[in-house]
């Protein structure tokens, strides 16, 4: 039997942050709610901004099969040619443990052997002694707005990655 667990989803206003992460002092929870607003205001897509979170991964889990995300946004740009980009910003477990701020941009896969997306830019910057997860998630997000900014254009990111585009097929 396949269990899937689904993750609570809303505005950022909705986002039970010091529940999700008890751990984090009140200037790091003013950081990550200032970031997904800075986010929120650059989506340029009609979608209504949403975030989703698990308050069942507050607590580290433990190790698993798949890498428990406790809160993040996915903003998904389709085109009508049925065309993919994805920018994704997460917080999630670690292996060992430690709360990491994940960021990436990832194209629909148009190569002969189809592997459905390629990320094609990432991050990934873990909280601990010298990173605060208020610092990881504005660095986070700073990044992820920076590629808001370039071209909403799949194809400009399969050029900088050199994959194949959907007109080479």
């Amino acid at each position: 039997m396949i269990r899937v667990l689904t993750m609570s989803r809303g505005l950022i206003e909705d986002v039970p942050l010091s529940a999700i992460f008890p751990q984090a002092s009140a200037a790091d929870l003013e950081a990550v709610q200032r970031a997904a607003r800075g986010v929120d205001a650059a989506r340029a897509w009609e979608e209504r901004p949403e975030w989703e979170w698990a308050l069942r991964h507050a607590v580290f889990p433990g190790v698993g099969p798949a890498t428990p995300v406790v809160f993040g946004a996915d903003v998904v740009a389709r085109s009508g040619r049925g065309d993919q980009l994805e920018f994704l910003l997460q917080v999630l477990w670690t292996a060992e443990g430690r709360l990491a701020v994940s960021a990436a941009v990832s194209v629909a896969c148009w190569c002969e052997s189809d592997h459905a997306t390629h990320e094609v830019d990432a991050i990934e910057l873990v909280a601990g002694t010298s990173i605060s997860l208020g610092w990881a998630f504005e660095a986070g997000a700073e990044r992820l707005l920076g590629w808001l900014a370039d071209p909403r254009d799949a194809d400009y990111w399969r050029d900088r990655a050199d994959l194949p585009s959907r007109r080479e097929r």
